[in-house]
């Protein structure tokens, strides 16, 4: 069953995500790779990086995770019954025995352990030498907030440096856009193609109501762009890992809210005589 939403879906972003990561950068290079043919590859890159900051995405990202603030450890060490029999500094006398008060745990924080996160690109190499020459980014979580948002940045400008065209797609609401600027729209998602040695950065910004744009995939002079239907991909990727079945659009999409100008479009469209109709 195909996705109530005509472009991206909200309900996507939450605990699914890595997945459907994964999904579209294997689909996006998959539906690539032939159109490259015979001067260019589609290869997938995979790392593994640490996500030090998990609580920001506790109950989105990680909903099996917790962060308790601790204010007071007594209640883990049950307190010795009072004595009606006096006694000095810690002892109590019961019978002929003393008991000796447990002392008090002081307060404490409990945090998540960092967490393993696989981040996947798409990279399109030269057959002839196999050098980078683009790099398609689908941005995550981590990349958009401290301390990994600084750690993006910085692999991106090094990929300037060096000559690569950087196509960057960012289906999150939430967290920080590495790529900002007073002209760009405040919309949902975005995504941002910045050329080698070009002193510009094209950008499509996509609405919660649009379809998502068909982008363009640049190569080495004088080979011509290849198109890169978004739109197709998402719809591709939804339909195979049935992410129908694993969402109840009855509740809330993962933060944030749902801005109050599409909130009504949105429970129009998840109604269910929509569904129906």
């Amino acid at each position: 069953m195909p996705s109530p939403f005509p472009g991206m879906d909200p309900y996507l972003e939450g605990y699914l995500w890595p997945d459907v990561h994964h999904r579209l950068a294997t689909e996006i290079s998959r539906r690539l790779a032939p159109r490259l043919r015979p001067r260019y590859v589609a290869r997938l890159e995979i790392v593994m990086v640490q996500d030090s900051t998990p609580e920001a995405d506790v109950g989105i990202l990680y909903p099996d995770v917790e962060v308790i603030r601790v204010t007071s450890a007594s209640g883990s060490f049950p307190p010795v019954a009072p004595s009606h029999q006096s006694g000095s500094g810690n002892e109590r006398a019961r019978g002929s025995a003393v008991v000796v008060a447990e002392p008090e745990i002081a307060p404490f924080l409990v945090v998540p352990m960092p967490f393993e996160v696989r981040l996947v690109s798409v990279e399109i190499r030269d057959v002839a030498h196999n050098k980078l020459v683009t790099c398609i980014e689908m941005l995550s979580p981590v990349n958009k907030r401290e301390p990994g948002l600084t750690i993006y940045r910085g692999k991106r400008q090094r990929l300037f440096e060096g000559g690569v065209h950087v196509l960057e797609i960012d289906l999150l609401r939430r967290g920080t856009r590495p790529v900002s600027h007073p002209a760009i729209p405040a919309t949902p998602y975005l995504v941002a193609l910045t050329r080698s040695q070009a002193g510009r950065t094209e950008v499509w910004p996509v609405g919660l109501r649009e379809r998502l744009p068909v982008v363009a995939v640049p190569l080495r002079a004088p080979d011509a762009d290849v198109p890169l239907e978004l739109g197709a991909v998402l719809v591709a990727v939804y339909e195979e890992a049935a992410y129908d079945l694993s969402i109840n659009y009855q509740q809330p999409p993962p933060p944030p809210p749902i801005p109050a100008e599409d909130a009504e479009w949105v429970a129009e469209i998840l109604s269910p005589s929509s569904s129906q109709g």
